[in-house]
């Protein structure tokens, strides 16, 4: 990796202990380090404190040519302006000890970028864009983006035959998971040895479905087509790859499921159509069995993004196609009423039975507005409750935050929901009962444990 415009070089000294070769190089503090190619390069919040329009996309230029795979370039945002007594200079502001700093908004940046080497850069969180060199990396990258996470399935019996040619079988029943279908023979380095002893790789995926059963390779394979799908519909916010473009792996998912790539394109065509369809939204919300809604809107955790009906899918993705990953963010809120998706920042989700709201980043859809906002000084910040809801149901918290609802209903803590959405106002409430928290518990203020009906051996 190269960074060009490293500053002090405080960040290749991390890069270094993590074992990643790096230089980096700065006019003001690194001026005589040679600028080298690079399989990775980083400008990073560079371009925003030049103040030359055309020295921005010099700077920006000389660093794509050092680049060799992959080029990072990031900036500060608009939404992210503070007005700290600075004055307007140029396209940009000036602070108060004469520095220039240039905000952007997030498709400004991004046609910046696109128009200067002329390339189609890709969001990778908010002012944060990748440029690749190999078209077939640029797809691989996307495409893994929507690909859920799936482990084989687990044995049902002992069957000899699959003991015997474990080995074999194991890095066959991994590939299937991950890909949903059968793989061709130079994707799997064991596939000889299955042809040999096996008879083929089709029957040797019939001994794995025997002893796993074949309803859950159903189920994966289901799940992939949707994952493809989901990738190919929001594709087109760029610029869809011809079919030749795609990486052989994605060439091999579109013929195994949908024969054609001119079939997948147009089921995905259809499928990101009616995503903006507020109607089939408002039907697809209804039919979700996981996530937090309310009147306006539904919430979840972004592990369980996945197990939303794919339409939703795709509604969250036209809203990530266009800002990226937002760093931080562990609630998704997805608007029922208009096209916004909001990304929710709860640092403490896992450990506080109430987390605090930290902040919040919204893209507005129709617009491509952004708006971010900041809780850290807030004395009232909103706060979380029946945490379970957002989750989905293998996750391993769900049951430990279900029980503290369960006890907090017993309580008969919710009656008034338009009090207890806030931190003072849920405090108010707990203080009123005689009420705290130990953990995930609900404590009397003298430190009894307090039951409730679902579990009393909890209690």
């Amino acid at each position: 990796m190269f960074d060009y415009g490293c500053g002090h070089g405080d960040d290749l000294l991390n890069l270094r202990k993590l074992g990643i070769e790096c230089e980096g190089w700065d006019p003001a503090h690194r001026p005589r380090t040679e600028r080298m190619p690079a399989e990775v390069v980083n400008l990073g919040y560079v371009i925003n404190v030049i103040e030359e329009p055309a020295e921005r996309v010099s700077v920006l230029r000389e660093a794509w040519t050092l680049t060799q795979k992959l080029l990072i370039v990031s900036a500060r945002l608009l939404a992210q302006f503070r007005d700290e007594g600075g004055v307007r200079y140029r396209d940009g502001w000036l602070s108060r000890s004469g520095t220039f700093q240039k905000y952007y908004e997030q498709h400004e940046l991004r046609d910046w970028i696109d128009g200067a080497l002329d390339v189609s850069s890709i969001p990778a969180g908010p002012g944060v864009f990748y440029v690749f060199r190999d078209e077939n990396l640029k797809q691989s990258f996307i495409a893994s983006r929507y690909r859920r996470k799936t482990t084989a399935p687990r044995l049902r019996r002992s069957e000899l035959v699959y003991e015997q040619h474990k080995p074999l079988l194991e890095p066959l029943a991994q590939f299937v998971a991950s890909r949903g279908r059968l793989p061709e023979e130079d994707e799997l380095a064991v596939a000889p040895m299955i042809r040999s002893e096996l008879r083929g790789i089709r029957n040797a995926f019939n001994i794995i479905r025997r002893v796993t059963g074949a309803e859950q390779w159903e189920r994966i394979r289901e799940e992939r087509s949707q994952d493809l799908l989901v990738y190919l519909a929001l594709a087109r916010f760029g610029k869809r790859p011809n079919f030749s473009q795609l990486p052989r792996d994605l060439q091999f998912d579109v013929r195994a499921f949908f024969s054609t790539y001119k079939q997948a394109c147009a089921k995905a065509d259809e499928l990101l159509f009616s995503a903006g369809n507020r109607r089939s939204i408002e039907e697809a919300v209804q039919k979700a069995q996981i996530g937090k809604a309310t009147p306006t809107a539904i919430y979840i955790h972004v592990s369980a993004l996945a197990h939303l009906p794919f339409i939703l899918r795709v509604y969250e993705g036209c809203a990530r196609a266009y800002i990226g990953a937002v760093e931080g963010a562990n609630i998704i809120k997805l608007y029922r009423d208009e096209p916004k998706v909001s990304y929710l920042s709860y640092p403490e989700f896992e450990s506080d039975p109430h987390p605090s709201l930290a902040a919040s980043l919204m893209v507005d859809l129709q617009t491509f507005r952004v708006k971010y906002r900041e809780y850290h000084d807030s004395p009232n910040p909103p706060i979380l409750h029946r945490k379970e809801t957002f989750l989905a149901p293998d996750h391993p918290m769900r049951e430990k935050f279900a029980r503290l609802t369960c006890q907090e209903e017993d309580q008969d803590l919710y009656a008034q929901p338009e009090s207890i959405g806030t931190k003072e106002g849920w405090r108010k409430i707990l203080d009123e009962r005689g009420l705290c928290f130990s953990g995930h518990r609900l404590l009397r203020k003298k430190m009894k444990y307090l039951p409730f009906s679902h579990s009393p051996s909890d209690s």
